[in-house]
C-alpha cells in the first residue's frame, strides 16, 4: 500500500473539507480519466483496491497513471479509552480529495473499455465521480 517514507510530522490537523481541487483538474497523461465530485479522504487501502480492479478489467492493455497519493495521517484512540491522554497514534495513510480532481488516468484502451474500469473502480472509493476524456486542443 501507498505511505510516505518520510513525513515531517507524525501527526497532522484534520483541515477543512470545503472548496474545489486546486490542480490536477485535467486529464493530462492519458486519454480518459476518474474526477472526483465530492470532497472525502481516500485511504491507501481504497486506492489500492481500485488500482486493482481498473488493471483486472483492462488486463494488460493500456497504462494507468494514479495522481493522488496519501500523504495524510489518520490518528485513532483505541477503544474504551477514556477523554484527555492526548491525541491517538497514526493508524492509516489518506489523500484529501476535492471536487474536480483526476485520480485516475487511463491511455492506450477504447473508451468503452475505460468506463467499464472506472465503474468498477467508482465502487471502491468514498466519493462520487465521474467519467472524463480528453479535451481536444485545437
Amino acid at each position: 500500500m501507498l505511505a510516505p517514507k518520510k513525513v515531517k510530522f507524525r501527526k497532522s490537523q484534520k483541515g477543512k473539507m470545503r472548496g474545489v481541487s486546486k490542480g490536477a483538474t485535467r486529464v493530462e497523461f492519458g486519454d480518459f480519466g476518474l474526477q472526483a465530485l465530492t470532497c472525502g479522504f481516500i485511504t491507501s487501502r481504497q486506492i489500492e483496491a481500485a488500482r486493482v480492479a481498473i488493471t483486472r478489467k483492462i488486463k494488460r492493455g493500456g497504462k494507468l497513471y494514479i495522481r493522488i497519493f496519501p500523504d495524510k495521517s489518520l490518528t485513532k484512540k483505541p477503544a474504551e479509552t477514556r477523554m484527555g491522554t492526548g491525541k491517538g497514534s497514526p493508524e492509516e495513510w489518506v489523500a484529501v480529495v476535492r471536487p474536480g480532481r483526476v485520480m485516475y488516468e487511463l491511455e492506450g484502451v477504447t473508451e468503452q473499455l475505460a468506463r467499464e474500469a472506472f465503474h468498477l473502480a467508482e465502487h471502491k472509493l468514498s466519493v462520487q465521480t465521474r467519467f472524463v476524456g480528453r479535451e481536444l486542443l485545437i
